[in-house]
């Protein structure tokens, strides 16, 4: 095993980011385990299948899902606890959710509330989930065509981060990946990581079979990022608000997407929100000319930065934004790599700076 990450809540250990080089390395973790269950994106079945074995058995039941975001619904919640429930899961279980942000959002979910809550435990198999969606403890689903709007915030006891199973991740989930790990560097440059990681991704290093020299320390050093915004702020009361850079305009983008029957991917769309968020920035006078600079750093690394919607048709969806309170958004507001601040504004006040 490698590198390992403690996230701790009130002084207290409440989950571990572990490092693996290969997925034979989680049964010396989890090998102990009385019941496991596992919950896996059926296009990630391999994964799961060397997870399996590594348990040598172990496994009392495994349950395929259809990771998508129209499948990210209470009925698949309700399927898991379901198939949980025929499975003679007691809340001894450990549901351990394979696959990526979406399947880890689905069994969080499921787990926190099957019989008022058992342990789970994320094997995160995109580069978006292993930087971002899956540490934390943020479970949920959407809800009407919003996004993540039911959900609770419970932690893993375990984050199993296997850079092996990066390397069938088809380029286009690849950058997904890497608007989010972008997203963190903004937030946290210690050792210039933002720098590095859009060398990284501008290079020809992508272009090859293996994983490129250097992805493996970033990935951690993302998920160390997140793992300590959390443990000093569990429930998004302040400083984890900042993990939200873009994501207010991306959510917006995402839900007209879903309007217009269109394709788009979260991290896609974060990409696009944070070249938003800088635009915003710009015109609140909080950065100079930073929306310049990460336009072009996200187009040399191969991310969309420009939205194919009227924004102002993105401010329905921004008002009803999860984290909106009394008519106030808020939002993270980048400085300059490193970074951000946290403004509160109305929709029509962000929409008016930005001349819209």
């Amino acid at each position: 095993m490698g590198k390992e990450i403690t996230v701790t809540i009130d002084g207290k250990a409440a989950g571990r980011v572990v490092g693996l080089d290969r997925m034979a390395d989680a049964g010396a973790l989890l090998g102990g385990e009385p019941e496991v269950f596992v919950v896996y994106d059926e296009n990630v079945s391999w994964v799961a299948a060397e997870l399996i074995a590594a348990l040598s058995g172990g496994v009392r039941g495994s349950i395929a899902i259809d990771a998508s975001e129209e499948e990210k619904s209470m009925d698949t919640v309700l399927l898991i606890c379901r198939s949980l429930l025929e499975a003679g899961a007691s809340r001894r279980a450990l549901v351990v959710a394979v696959g990526g942000g979406i399947t880890t959002d689905l069994a969080g979910f499921a787990a926190s509330i099957y019989k008022r809550g058992v342990r789970y435990a994320n094997v995160p198999t995109t580069l978006l989930s292993q930087v971002d969606a899956a540490i934390g403890g943020k479970t949920g689903v959407n809800f009407d065509a919003y996004k993540n709007m039911l959900g609770v915030i419970v932690q893993p006891v375990y984050t199993l981060l296997c850079a092996d199973v990066l390397r069938t991740l088809p380029r286009r989930d690849f950058l997904s990946g890497a608007s989010e790990l972008l997203k963190t560097f903004l937030i946290d440059n210690e050792d210039n990581h933002y720098e590095k990681a859009v060398r990284l991704l501008a290079s020809d290093a992508l272009d090859g079979p293996a994983l490129p020299d250097g992805l493996q320390d970033l990935v951690f050093a993302a998920a160390a990022v997140k793992a300590g915004v959390v443990s000093r702020d569990p429930f998004e009361a302040g400083e984890r608000r900042k993990l939200n850079l873009g994501h207010t305009f991306a959510h917006a983008i995402e839900h007209e997407a879903r309007l217009r029957g269109e394709d788009v991917t979260h991290g896609e769309a974060v990409s696009m929100g944070m070249i938003l968020a800088a635009r915003l920035s710009d015109a609140l006078g909080v950065s100079d000319s930073l929306e310049a600079r990460l336009t072009q750093d996200f187009a040399f690394a191969g991310l969309p930065v420009a939205c194919p919607y009227p924004t102002a048709s993105l401010a329905e969806a921004m008002d009803k934004d999860k984290k909106a309170e009394g008519g106030l958004v808020h939002f993270v507001l980048p400085e300059r790599p490193g970074s951000v601040i946290l403004r509160d504004l109305t929709v029509a006040e962000a929409l008016h700076a930005l001349k819209i």
